[in-house]
């Protein structure tokens, strides 16, 4: 018999010096294609059979010493030849955490110990947007956000009603076991109890305040701390906002995700702060100095002559701090020259005289002129 059985390792896919978590992890997956009750394939209920198998001793320090020292042998001499028998090997706790707790395992193939929704489970995480003005968001601020989020009945103590007795189909493990018959043997399907939803009980009054929720919805302010340099689509998480847990469990957690306003002159990139800076001809031909703002205050920065449209000028350390390494981003003043629509008289006559003097000059007005003369 052993010499048709499969490695163990192998089944799994994973090396001999696997730790627990590499081996249950593999496990997990494979419970997740073969599982019969979820899987279309032909062999899957062999398979799955086949990985059960290998976890049950892989994942027992004493039995996988067995096996690595005398492989199918060490199981076959102590079940006829059989290999090894797991039927009594509780799968619970890891079905319960891939499928859930109403989820069950499969009685030929050793399945899991009943479970039942009683047991303590976290509440749910709630996400919730939050706008901001640009200038929260560069500096960071402290907000009161009012949230609405489900907690424990007060009028059944969460229980959802009054007068608590064992449910009558499932007898109070919460979910119910039928048998499916398959060329490879009889396995115990187990879903949940349609009866009792899979808590294990019912009660003899439901509560009025809750309607057999055994939640209320309660709405609750709560200040929270922004730090510096968030942007649009980054979350912050507050730990135990989010809503109530089940059966004494633990709140689950509450998601903050923001939205960040656009600013009238300053555009943001990731870190960095961009500025588009008008100047007239007259400040791009001759240079001067102009007072430019910043997120931190104004600065004096110096425009050289000739400057064109599109020249970029970089300010270093005036962009926003990063929220994780605390860095500066730097901030880029784009120029552009703005041509005036309107004139006075005098202006025009200026711009007359200027135009009379020889300003062509460098090979960009040289390339077009001799083209012009080229075609002519």
């Amino acid at each position: 018999m052993a010499a048709d059985k499969r490695d163990y390792y192998d089944i799994l896919g994973v090396s001999k010096d696997a730790d627990d978590k590499a081996i249950k992890s593999a496990f997990r997956k494979l419970a997740k294609k073969y599982h019969p009750d979820v899987s279309k394939e032909p062999d899957a209920a062999e398979k799955f059979k086949e990985a059960q198998e290998a976890y049950a001793v892989l994942s027992d320090p004493d039995k996988r010493k067995q096996y690595d020292q005398f492989g199918h042998a060490a199981f076959d001499q102590m079940n006829g030849g059989a290999g090894y028998d797991f039927s009594g090997f509780d799968f619970g706790d890891i079905f319960s955490e891939i499928f859930g707790s109403g989820f069950g395992g499969f009685g030929g193939f050793g399945g899991g110990s009943s479970r039942t929704s009683s047991r303590k489970r976290r509440g749910a995480d709630k996400l919730m947007k939050v706008n901001l003005s640009f200038e929260e968001a560069v500096f960071g601020t402290k907000k009161t956000i009012n949230v609405s989020v489900s907690s424990d009945c007060s009028e059944c103590d969460g229980k959802g009603g009054h007068g608590q007795k064992k449910c009558s189909t499932c007898h109070g493990t919460g979910v119910v076991t039928s048998e499916q018959r398959t060329m490879f043997g009889s396995f115990m399907s187990r879903t949940t109890c349609p009866t009792c939803n899979g808590e294990g009980y019912s009660f003899d009054r439901i509560c009025n305040k809750c309607h057999g929720t055994g939640k209320v919805s309660k709405n609750t302010d709560i200040e929270v701390k922004i730090p510096a340099g968030v942007d649009t689509g980054n979350q912050l998480r507050v730990p135990g906002k989010g809503e109530a847990g089940y059966n004494g469990g633990p709140n689950g957690d509450l998601y903050l995700e923001f939205n960040v306003n656009s600013h009238e002159i300053f555009m943001r990139d990731g870190d960095d702060i961009y500025l588009e800076l008008p100047i007239t001809i007259t400040e791009a031909i001759l240079g001067c100095k102009k007072d430019v703002p910043t997120l931190y205050g104004n600065i004096k920065l110096t425009i050289p002559e000739g400057s064109e449209s599109g020249d970029k000028h970089r300010i270093k350390g005036k962009g926003i701090e990063n929220p994780r390494n605390g860095s500066k981003g730097n901030m880029y003043v784009i120029l552009r020259i703005i041509v005036p629509k309107k004139l006075s008289r005098e202006q025009k006559k200026l711009l007359e005289k200027l135009s009379e003097t020889e300003l062509e000059s460098g090979s960009d007005f040289k390339k077009i002129r001799d083209y012009v003369k080229k075609n002519s």
